[in-house]
């Protein structure tokens, strides 16, 4: 699963951006209580974390099974936030909408014993490649485009009586 666009709203417009996504999930038990989240150490790329869904797993005790998330705010300090408070009879299942956080993440089990599987997209923005055209060329393709826009329509001639 992938997409591009060209502009995204969710990155500073530093010319082309070009935003692919992937699915996300990861599952959280007492045997794996946490995920660290990380992309790559390409310079040119950015890796982000937009949270969807945190829902119990089949298995699930009668307790209240806690999710918190850990990443940067902006003033770039470390932040943890309970997302989710699950319970099997009450409330299996939390849909986050577009919670969009910047890598590195690390989500974790703070309660409970699951398991939990939490979903969502794997963002990575990257400049994208600017077009091949040089500037001339740019320009004759302009030029192009003038001429061939339709003559102005002008008033018809009257004829003479005879």
């Amino acid at each position: 699963m992938s997409f591009s666009h060209d502009e995204s709203s969710e990155f500073p417009p530093t010319g082309n951006t070009k935003l692919e996504s992937f699915l996300f999930t990861c599952e959280l038990s007492s045997k794996v209580p946490f995920y660290i989240f990380q992309g790559d150490e390409e310079e040119d790329l950015e890796h982000f974390l937009e949270l969807r869904t945190v829902c119990l797993g089949e298995g699930a005790k009668e307790e209240s099974n806690v999710v918190e998330v850990t990443a940067m705010n902006h003033l770039g300090k470390t932040t943890s936030v309970p997302i989710a408070n699950l319970h099997v009879k009450c409330l299996p299942m939390v849909s986050l909408g577009e919670f969009e956080l910047k890598a590195p993440v690390t989500i974790r089990l703070k309660a409970g014993t699951g398991p939990v599987s939490v979903s969502g997209l794997h963002l990575i923005a990257s400049q994208a490649e600017d077009s091949d055209l040089s500037e001339e060329e740019e320009e004759e393709d302009d030029d192009e485009a003038e001429e061939e826009e339709l003559p102005s329509v002008k008033p018809a001639k009257k004829k003479k009586n005879q």
